[in-house]
């Protein structure tokens, strides 16, 4: 029985043609990564553990909604505004949703 991470990529790679915005969260970090798996490379990327991020001192739901609104600018910086989102192993809620929603918010569409 495949589990919910192994699930979610092969829809996603099945499915779509676009960049996969991959999410990681840990106890204490989140972090975010545009990856193009035709070529297997990490196009860019944003944690908490950036210094601009870490320097604020905000609460774990402010950071999520940085990191989401960080990576969106970064990922149209580059030219692309569609993306396939990766939610991982992580249901779509809390940290996760906040992330999503202010990546859309600056505008990258999935």
């Amino acid at each position: 029985m495949l589990s919910r991470k192994e699930r979610n990529r092969i829809k996603i790679k099945k499915i779509s043609e676009r960049n996969r915005l991959s999410v990681f969260k840990s106890n204490n970090h989140i972090y975010v990564q545009l990856i193009d798996d035709k070529n297997g490379k990490t196009i860019v990327s944003s944690s908490s553990l950036e210094k601009s991020i870490k320097e604020k001192k905000l609460n774990r739901k402010e950071v999520a909604e940085t990191i989401g609104k960080d990576i969106a600018k970064k990922i149209i910086s580059k030219g692309i505004d569609k993306v396939a989102f990766d939610r991982g192993k992580y249901k779509y809620h809390g940290l996760i949703k906040i992330l999503a929603d202010a990546a859309r918010v600056e505008g990258l569409n999935f």
